[in-house]
């Protein structure tokens, strides 16, 4: 079975495959009710990736995504092996780390306005804030919590400051280390705001207020997001168990968006919604692993053994889903499978010369507008998703070709956001689950 990838005289084009459905009127939404962030219907944010405001192709930020994603893989790997107790160099807890887009939101009373990354790979809320001994350039101006009425430091007993992976106590307060694996870091003291996501003010918001902030990626924002299932997260302080998001191609002018609380799952009407249940990992509690059980490529169910994706005993392994990660990564035996079944189904010669940091491409046929491609099914425990080709296979004509969105990896598996693209993609942590509904995301 395949799919026919449309190619167009400009540098990067895709015949969009997925059909279009309408969407229902969502409600504005309204103020919080309580003192602790339960929301009485929810709130709606857009994103915009974090390259969106360069003069970029899409192919060329297909390539800077890439080589973040690199980095963000090594820092998984990172904290697997600190995890099973095998690396000895890795001396404080680390999470994930950055991400491939942006939110905005304000802080402090009166609400100051700052973009902040969005990660769903770790918890920690935080933003850099004076008076900073070490910060990178931010475009807004950083966070005096002095200027703010509603600012109140944690004290050390508090459950958040419990929940952290490392914590010391100073005069009563509660101070932090985050640290993200590749020696980039935050360091400062817990404290609660109220924080302003779209029309929605939140009171008592658990965040760290930086003022020693090192790292690569960090100055596309003025922090970071934590979405995890861990108890700093957005999501768990908001005391709403669901989210969910819906990210556009990277082409798109139209923006991504992020729904919280109760609207999360108001378009679920969009159209067929193919759920699989959570799995948790003691080991790293924080982090969205789903249930791979194999892949089908054309009308081929793949020779891969259902292990080769199993979360393991001392919590290596498995798959998980990452907004923060551009492509998806397959563990070294499964993706070295799956590329030997492509390059027999999309007879085309492939590409060994260009420079694209994709592992495998095709070199395009001359006069070309039509390309066909394989289907792409991965089946998740109760769900089997048919990615359109888009969300598999990147084109660059002014090049000559066609690649596999896809790369191997060592022990961990991660489900990318190209692949998550134009897809509703909710997330219940009630219920354990994680679903899938594809649509554009300018419906919703």
């Amino acid at each position: 079975m395949a799919l026919l990838y449309s190619l167009c005289c400009v540098s990067f084009s895709a015949l969009v495959i997925v059909a279009l459905y309408v969407s229902p009127v969502v409600s504005t939404s309204r103020r919080v009710l309580g003192d602790y962030g339960k929301l009485e219907n929810g709130f709606r944010v857009t994103l915009k990736h974090v390259d969106s405001s360069k003069n970029l192709t899409k192919w060329e930020r297909i390539q800077r995504g890439i080589k973040r994603g690199n980095h963000r893989l090594q820092r998984l790997n990172a904290m697997v092996l600190a995890a099973s107790g095998d690396s000895a160099e890795v001396q404080a807890p680390i999470v994930a780390g950055n991400g491939e887009f942006l939110m905005d939101l304000s802080i402090g009373t009166p609400p100051n306005s700052y973009s902040a990354i969005l990660d769903t790979g770790s918890d920690l809320i935080w933003t850099q804030c004076k008076p900073c001994t070490q910060c990178f350039d931010q475009s807004t101006p950083i966070f005096d919590p002095q200027k703010s009425s509603t600012f109140t430091k944690l004290s050390c007993s508090s459950d958040l400051c419990e929940a952290l992976p490392q914590s010391t106590c100073s005069d009563g307060s509660c101070e932090y280390l985050y640290t993200y694996g590749d020696y980039s870091s935050t360091q400062g003291v817990m404290a609660t705001e109220t924080f302003k996501f779209d029309s929605v003010s939140v009171p008592n918001v658990g965040f760290g207020c930086g003022e020693d902030n090192e790292g690569d990626g960090f100055s596309q924002g003025a922090g970071l997001v934590g979405l995890g299932r861990g108890p700093l997260s957005l999501v768990s302080q908001l005391k709403e168990p669901k989210f969910s998001y819906c990210l556009t191609a990277m082409d798109e002018t139209q923006k991504s968006l992020l729904l919280m609380g109760s609207i999360a799952s108001a378009n679920e009407s969009l159209g067929e919604m193919r759920t699989t249940p959570l799995i948790r990992n003691p080991s790293q509690p924080s982090f969205y692993y789903l249930s791979l059980q194999g892949i089908t490529v054309g009308s081929t169910r793949l020779p891969i053994k259902e292990s080769t994706f199993a979360l393991e005993d001392n919590g290596s392994g498995g798959v998980i889903i990452d907004s923060g990660t551009t492509i998806t990564y397959l563990e070294q035996a499964a993706f070295s499978v799956l590329k030997k079944e492509f390059i027999l189904e999309m007879k085309l010669p492939v590409d060994t010369l260009s420079s694209t940091g994709l592992d495998l491409c095709f070199t395009l046929p001359s006069g070309s507008t039509q390309v066909e491609v394989p289907k792409l099914v991965f089946h998740f425990d109760g769900a089997d998703l048919d990615l359109p080709a888009e969300n598999y296979m990147i084109a660059d004509s002014s090049s000559g070709v066609i690649c596999l969105a896809m790369g191997g990896s060592s022990g961990m598996s991660i489900f990318g956001n190209v692949q998550q693209q134009n897809m509703l993609v909710v997330h219940d942590l009630e219920k354990e689950t994680v679903s899938f509904i594809q649509t554009q995301c300018q419906n919703i």
